[in-house]
């Protein structure tokens, strides 16, 4: 009789980026029981991609995580979709996960960019998903912690295409809105909208299970401008960029604070994000019911016990990831103990 699914502990898997980062992510990994499982020969890149079945863009395999048997997951989510995904996943999303999340930690400030909304990677990349995002604040460094996202004044795509032309860096970051963050804020970023984190800001990072950037600032980050449109041309990559005017009123519909909620469970993201993704915040005063679903936990802190209906029980501590498969059932999780938990949207019934 094969072993019903269970939770799976992951390691690290950090594909190679441009640019710096990853000690918030090193230091997370190792506070807790699972110190030393998951250093890479003492490398630690800026994002860590967590139960990912999507790939750096171009490469085949880059990105993917391998799970602890060898298999990647993507070819154990393919082989038995409805158990990891449940039928009612299979039948809106077929056999993608439709979810990716990252732990993503900027040493450095990251470059002014957007991504395609649905229809436009249709048109132009085969692919049935574009990059809308949402970042989960977990740590901050430095005096004032900031992310940027949307203009702040409507613009005309002429100007925006000689900033492009003429790579005016500091013209395209001073035509954003600077938000500064703390831990327990949340920002959802729609596709189009353009945006950067800045320096000492680390996030969870939930996203389309796509790697599609396309980068208004690329040249002290990518060093090709093919890179920053990929192979689009900007002329038709500024096509499925935002020039709207995101003000302080608009604003306060994608984001969130959430740090002074004590609730047992804490939806984290802006309703808009919804037909994307979801996000709670678990802090279990005793045994918290889960509800059956292909999930991705983030354990940000604490130390607790996960049961799987079957009856198996694993230990999660800080700075574990682990992938929950639909078949796992309904879980429960208790303990002193705070998790992140990521899901796909909810599927159509």
């Amino acid at each position: 009789m094969t072993a019903p699914l269970s939770p799976i502990r992951l390691p690290a898997n950090q594909p190679p980026q441009f640019y710096r980062g990853g000690a918030a992510i090193a230091a997370l990994r190792s506070a807790g029981a699972s110190a030393g499982r998951t250093e890479h020969g003492g490398e630690f890149g800026p994002e860590d991609w967590v139960a990912s079945t999507t790939t750096l863009f171009g490469h085949s395999t880059e990105g993917l995580t391998r799970l602890p048997d060898g298999r990647w997951l993507r070819d154990a989510v393919k082989a038995d979709p409805v158990g990891w995904l449940g039928r009612d996943h299979v039948d809106t999303f077929g056999t993608s996960t439709a979810l990716l999340v990252k732990l993503l930690d900027a040493g450095q400030r990251l470059p002014v960019h957007f991504h395609p909304d649905d229809e436009f990677a249709r048109r132009h990349f085969d692919s049935h998903f574009g990059k809308t995002e949402a970042w989960i604040v977990l740590g901050t460094q430095g005096e004032e912690p900031t992310v940027y996202a949307g203009f702040r004044e409507a613009l005309d795509a002429r100007t925006i295409r000689d900033w492009v032309t003429e790579q005016d860096a500091p013209t395209m970051l001073n035509a954003l809105n600077a938000i500064t963050v703390e831990p327990g804020d949340t920002v959802h970023i729609p596709a189009g909208l353009p945006h950067a984190i800045g320096e000492g800001v680390f996030v969870v990072e939930l996203q389309q299970p796509t790697d599609f950037s396309l980068t208004l600032e690329w040249r002290d980050f990518l060093g090709d401008e093919t890179k920053g449109h990929l192979g689009l041309g900007f002329d038709t990559a500024l096509q499925a960029l935002d020039t709207s005017v995101w003000d302080e009123e608009r604003l306060t519909d994608v984001i969130r604070h959430t740090a002074t909620d004590e609730a047992a469970t804490v939806d984290l993201l802006a309703p808009a994000a919804q037909p994307f993704f979801r996000a709670d915040r678990l802090r279990p005063a005793g045994p918290l019911a889960l509800d059956p679903s292909f999930s991705v936990l983030v354990v940000s802190g604490g130390e607790g016990r996960l049961r799987a209906e079957h009856g198996s029980v694993h230990t999660v501590s800080t700075g574990d990831t682990w992938v929950v498969p639909h078949a796992a059932g309904e879980c429960e999780i208790d303990g002193d103990v705070t998790v992140i938990r990521c899901r796909p949207p909810a599927p159509r019934r």
